[in-house]
């Protein structure tokens, strides 16, 4: 008689990042939720731990050529793991973004209507049926041969490419083209064409200045190039390209960021003439079903795609049943808003997210372990429930669900709660609690259980009066349509609202022309770096400072090492061996690569000479793997380090090294890093503070100490206006701008705006009852902690 699997799964000394020999046991066939503080190390127990060896198991069997083909993330820290099944993760992570990609491509959405189109759309009299592909932009098949199926073309003119035509050539008149080197050559050319380059634009012949600017012939001349006397001139052949060709190629070509955007501001963008914006070929776009092309259909909202009458054969009624079933899911995670022609870039992190989580719904996959990171992220409090709804029937089907999250609304509806802390950084990395929910409330220390079991109410504030307003609109993009928002100055204001309802969209509008606006500071989720040698210190300042403190030493001063000395991103401190990475590429063959310490700085990144300079027995390398709260007792008495750290202390990041990587930071451990640089500026005048979702990523102890910096700000007379979901940050501030009443079409009207009690009481407000909630539990906590006084 067979034996039944283990309903474990069971890890024996979890070592990753900060985590100390974790042992824990999590159910299988459950509903398993990771939380802690930020930074406690619940992440680097379910991702970097459990999916991370996964995985690894699962690229064991995968032949030994094939695996080479793969990003594999490695064999994790751990003694042992039993009991685990296959692992499917669905992480906040964004693929290179594309205009290509789409709603439709992600979900594979796309494919199912291509094929309506195909098989079952009304065809012109006498048309051939046409392919699947003739439908997809992304296709030679498909796409439209003018805009090569972007739907838009890129026109430039004599306008936008001499805005000055008072100047020569020589003068600068053509502002499109390069500096520099490249731009002087195309003086050169011109000249040797015959062109006279110094006389003023405007004086050229038409015909002249139209094929200087236009023409797509690439003559070549020989050059005798006019230099420095004391250099030796030699002719050389020089190939003229016109002002619009090089604009065009720069645009399409560069991989320089900032190359491609000063080429688009001589370009002008319009529907493509040809598909009228439809992206395909004519004879794609005079397929019709239900009366519509196939871009037509691309462009509605999901919840109107799924509206569509089945038609008259089988096989539309086949595909159309298909084509609704696959929607189902998408509009039940609150994302109905959305169209399949809807580019992935513009979608928030938590939106890719649960679109991916849908797309699993309809794979049918059972037995395995589905590892989520926070997939309430980003999510209004009326989407939750439809959140966990869906989370559960994977569960039923017969998976398990490890999800990493910090909003207690999913962490109550849990079967099982693993609780990772006390703290975090090297104040955490232990289980605190591995049980059934109700169970936490018994656990001395833990962080998680003072919110989930009635939490603190926040300190009673005065009520501020604002000293004016900023007034922002009428609005008229995307979904909105002529909304004027009043936003008060020296007051806290959170703009609610279900995803989709345009809150991005108006504060996006806030610009430091409005007049009341002043200076504007926004602070968004994007990493700080994207290389290992981008960190805390870099980003902040501090290591400047520190740089400078270890160059002043008597031992620097000997050597006569300077400031540059002390860097790891250039030649003369740094070790070479690893060019200051700390860390080297090891080769396996057939085995993925793996990355190693240095062999020579043992991942210290400096060379001998460098770490023997020493300030206060410290050598460089070792003040880097300090945390800020341990750096912050050992530069106590240098000013410029210690105003730096106490804001990094002050936003809560105290756990963290001053050399930790860019690459190994959250969302919103970026977002804090990047306030606190900005709150250790001396600020003169009144400054406006935009937040999107600041609170994204953070525990609930966490929402506390940023909501303390953000008050402090406006306490000082500063104005802040967050984009936010969480209710209890929208129950604290001064004044709510309710955005809805729904998401796309259904959103984009201000529904309510007032102090957060008027929009709890609004109706018609998807936000109120969720806000008189937040508002309700306050007052009662409030009262017990007078009780608990008295």
């Amino acid at each position: 008689m067979p034996t039944p699997h283990d309903q474990y799964v069971r890890v024996r000394g979890a070592r990753e990042h900060n985590l100390r020999g974790v042992d824990v046991d999590v159910p299988r066939d459950a509903l398993a939720v990771f939380t802690g503080v930020s930074g406690s190390g619940k992440s680097s127990l379910a991702f970097g731990t459990v999916y991370a060896e996964a995985q690894r198991r699962y690229f064991e069997s995968v032949a030994p050529y094939a695996r080479r083909l793969i990003h594999q993330v490695g064999a994790p820290k751990v003694g042992d793991i039993s009991g685990l099944p296959p692992a499917v993760s669905l992480q906040q992570r964004r693929a290179a973004p594309t205009s290509r990609s789409s709603v439709g491509t992600l979900t594979n959405l796309s494919n199912s209507l291509r094929m309506l189109f195909s098989r079952a759309g009304d065809y012109p009299p006498g048309a051939e049926r046409l392919d699947s592909d003739a439908f997809s932009p992304n296709t030679a098949a498909g796409a439209c041969p003018e805009c090569h199926g972007l739907g838009r073309v890129h026109r430039t003119t004599e306008e936008l490419l001499v805005p000055d035509p008072s100047l020569s050539v020589r003068e600068g008149a053509i502002a499109a083209w390069p500096g520099a080197w490249q731009g002087k050559n195309l003086r050169d050319i011109l000249a040797a064409l015959g062109v006279d380059v110094d006389l003023p634009w405007r004086e050229l012949p038409a015909e002249r200045r139209a094929w200087i600017l236009f023409t797509d012939e690439q003559p070549v001349v020989t050059v005798h190039p006019v230099r420095d006397a004391d250099r030796i001139q030699r002719p050389y052949q020089g190939t003229y390209m016109s002002a619009r060709r090089y604009v065009m190629k720069t645009f399409a070509e560069s991989k320089s960021p900032a190359l491609r955007a000063k080429a688009e501001r001589f370009l002008t963008s319009a529907p493509c003439p040809l598909c009228g914006g439809g992206r395909l070929r004519p004879e794609a776009l005079a397929v019709t079903v239900a009366g519509r092309t196939i871009a037509e259909l691309a462009a509605l909202p999901l919840t109107e795609l799924a509206a569509l009458p089945d038609g008259a054969t089988e096989a539309a009624r086949v595909l159309t049943g298909d084509l609704r079933a696959r929607i189902a899911p998408i509009v039940e995670l609150g994302l109905g808003y959305l169209s399949l022609d809807r580019s992935t870039p513009t979608l928030s992190t938590g939106e890719l997210q649960r679109l991916r989580l849908a797309t699993q719904l309809r794979s049918g996959l059972f037995g395995v372990v589905y590892v989520l990171d926070e997939p309430s992220a980003g999510l209004h409090p009326a989407d939750t429930e439809a959140l966990l709804t869906v989370l559960r029937r994977l569960r039923d089907a017969g998976n398990s669900l490890f999800v990493v999250e910090h909003h207690m609304d999913v962490v109550r509806a849990a079967d099982w709660v693993v609780d990772v802390g006390p703290l975090a950084g090297e104040h955490g990395g232990r289980v605190l609690h591995s049980g059934p929910v109700e169970a936490l409330a018994r656990v001395p220390g833990s962080a998680t259980a003072r919110f989930l079991f009635g939490r603190a109410a926040a300190p009673e504030r005065p009520a501020r009066q604002p000293r004016g307003e900023v007034t922002v609109g009428p609005v008229t993009r995307h979904n909105l349509r002529g909304v004027t928002a009043r936003f008060p100055l020296g007051a806290f204001t959170a703009v609610t609202g279900v995803s989709g309802s345009g809150k991005s969209t108006l504060i996006g509008e806030i610009t430091e022309e409005l007049p009341g606006v002043g200076r504007l500071v926004s602070v968004d989720q994007r990493p700080i770096g994207r290389t290992p040698r981008s960190n805390l210190a870099t980003y902040t300042g501090l290591f400047d400072v520190v740089r400078k403190v270890f160059a002043d030493t008597d031992a620097a001063r000997e050597l006569g090492y300077g400031v540059g000395r002390f860097s790891f991103n250039v030649a003369g401190g740094r070790c070479e061996t690893c060019q200051g990475e700390g860390f080297v590429s090891v080769e396996l063959l057939f085995l993925p690569s793996t990355y190693a310490p240095c062999p020579d700085c043992g991942g210290a990144r400096y060379n001998p000479g460098t770490l023997r300079v020493t300030y206060r027995g410290r050598s460089i390398a070792e003040v880097l793997d300090l945390t800020v709260e341990s750096a912050a007792e050992f530069f106590a008495d240098v000013p410029a380090a210690a105003r730096s750290l106490d804001t990094l202390l002050d936003v809560g990041l105290g756990y963290l090294r001053l050399g930790q990587p860019a690459t190994e930071l959250s969302g919103g451990e970026a977002q804090r890093i990047k306030l606190a640089s900005e709150l250790q500026r001396g600020r003169r005048g009144h400054t406006l503070y935009l937040l999107d979702e600041p609170t994204t990523g953070l525990h609930p102890a966490d929402v506390e100490v940023l909501m303390r910096q953000l008050h402090g700000l406006v306490d000082a007379g500063h104005t802040v206006v967050v984009v936010e979901h969480d209710m209890s940050v929208v129950a604290d501030a001064d004044h709510v701008i309710d955005m809805g009443p729904g998401g796309g079409d259904a959103g984009g009207r201000i529904v309510a705006a007032g102090t957060p009690a008027e929009v709890a009481r609004a109706r018609g407000s998807a936000t109120a009852p969720y806000l008189a909630r937040a508002l309700a539990r306050a007052r009662t906590d409030g009262a017990e902690g007078d009780d608990g006084r008295d």
